[in-house]
């Protein structure tokens, strides 16, 4: 077996940061695919489809507890040991959750799949921050952002073309070859690190913000239900924004907190937890609504409105190259401005397509929103690394995974919710798209907070990894 290689000391690793951009996208796809194939799975099992969707929801539930505490277990016993096993738990999980004869067995091996993709991503993505100059930090970061674009968007086109043509445990099956070629690739790829020894795991932090999470992430899903239990969904949020305070109370108290909560007193961290977890909430609440509004609205079939939903993939896609210059040549301030300022034009425009719409005009509306959702997002994402140093580099890695996760899961929510509201108040459009029209305009006012929060990004922040303006000397 080759031996890992060392640390680069210039230029991006490509090959490792393509592993991770992988990985990420495998974790991502089966936390959002499995829903187009419940149908199917609960003719398998002899259950009704409603009660698959626990399936969906514990591996959600999963990776929100377990992110945070990815950082310290890459600390304790090695990132290149971390990832190594989080990959074979994650495909080990995926070859049983194929083989599954029961929902139950099939809920359990996803938790054991669950703590695989938690442990792999962020882990993955701190090898390769740590071995990214900083002249590439913007470069690494857009690179590995696109998976989070996009394996929502095609969730629904692959998801139905397996469940039509194969069987629902080819969803899982398909891991199991790439999890093996990612293995031998990470055996050859990851370097390995020595780092000091940190201190025992803080297990107050772990518990309040798993539990915390836990609870939201729980009551988000619950919010996707044909029938919502209303007073167990207010008690979970309750009980779990009580936790979530406790544990902001400890971790910025603590010696030794599981994340360090002060490295938001860096302007540039500040800027992405706060303006990009309203800009994560539109950009995973679009690709939900688009399908809804497609099929149940329009009543188009699943292959056209899958086509059509492809141009916001095609978007996310053809500006990816123009991402690093753009930042390069307008700074932050600017890209995170007019990103924000597109994106909420382009949702706004989503409200008002109707089935009667040209589908030449509905196509290039859905590829800008797909052009300024990348923009925007691979913005925050790298922002957030702009003034980082080896000492903060993986507290800001584990606060960026963990909002980043837990943002996507809410936005979903935020859109169900939006699509019960514009029902009830019979807001916009006309039909049985009007809900779903409705929704596009309610979730676009989470734009306001965070072009709110644009303007408050310094004109030269980001510009110690080459973001635009530079200081003044």
């Amino acid at each position: 077996m080759t031996a890992a290689p060392p640390a680069r000391a210039t230029g991006l690793p490509f090959g490792l940061a393509l592993l991770v951009a992988g990985a990420l996208f495998m974790e991502i796809l089966d936390g959002t695919i499995v829903s187009t194939a419940a149908p199917q799975i609960a003719a398998s099992f002899d259950v009704a489809p409603v009660d698959v969707h626990i399936v969906s929801t514990v591996y959600l539930l999963t990776l929100a507890v377990a992110i945070p505490v990815s950082r310290w277990a890459a600390d304790r016993y090695g990132a290149r040991r971390i990832f190594l096993a989080a990959i074979v738990i994650f495909t080990v999980a995926s070859a049983v959750c194929a083989a599954s004869t029961s929902l139950g067995m099939l809920t359990a091996v996803r938790i054991a799949q669950g703590v695989g993709g938690a442990m792999m991503v962020p882990v993955g993505r701190l090898v390769v921050m740590r071995d990214t100059p900083r002249a590439d930090v913007i470069r690494a970061v857009a690179f590995l952002t696109w998976p989070a674009l996009t394996a929502p968007v095609l969730a629904p086109v692959l998801g139905g073309l397996i469940t039509e043509y194969a069987s629902w445990r080819w969803i899982f099956l398909v891991n199991v070859p790439l999890g093996a070629i990612a293995l031998i690739t990470a055996l050859r790829l990851v370097p390995a690190s020595t780092q000091p020894r940190p201190p025992p795991l803080d297990w107050i932090g772990f518990g309040l913000s798993g539990l915390g999470l836990g609870f939201v992430t729980y009551a988000a899903g619950m919010l996707e239900a044909d029938r919502i239990r209303w007073v167990a969904l207010v008690a979970l949020v309750v009980v779990g924004c009580l936790l979530l305070a406790a544990a902001v109370r400890h971790l910025l108290r603590a010696a030794a907190p599981l994340i360090d909560l002060r490295v938001l007193r860096i302007a540039t961290v500040r800027r992405s937890a706060i303006g990009g977890s309203w800009f994560r909430m539109v950009v995973s609440a679009v690709p939900f609504l688009l399908p809804l509004m497609f099929q149940a609205g329009f009543g188009w079939s699943p292959v056209r409105s899958g086509l059509l939903v492809m141009a916001v993939f095609a978007g996310n896609i053809a500006i990816k190259p123009m991402t690093t210059p753009a930042l390069k040549r307008f700074g932050f301030r600017r890209v995170l401005l007019y990103s924000g300022l597109g994106l909420a034009i382009t949702v706004a425009a989503c409200g008002v397509i109707t089935a009667s719409t040209p589908l030449p005009i509905i196509a290039v509306v859905l590829f800008l929103s797909g052009a300024f959702r990348s923009i925007g997002f691979s913005a925050y994402n790298t922002i957030a690394f702009a003034d980082t140093d080896p000492t903060t580099l993986g507290d800001v890695n584990t606060l960026t995974s963990t909002t980043t996760q837990l943002m996507a899961g809410l936005g979903i929510a935020v859109a169900a919710i939006a699509v019960r509201a514009g029902d009830a108040l019979s807001i916009g459009g006309s039909g049985d798209a009007q809900p779903y029209q409705a929704a596009f305009v309610l979730v676009d006012l989470l734009m306001l907070p965070a072009l709110a929060d644009a303007l408050r990004v310094d004109r030269r922040a980001g510009a110690a990894i080459g973001g635009g303006v530079k200081p003044a000397r």
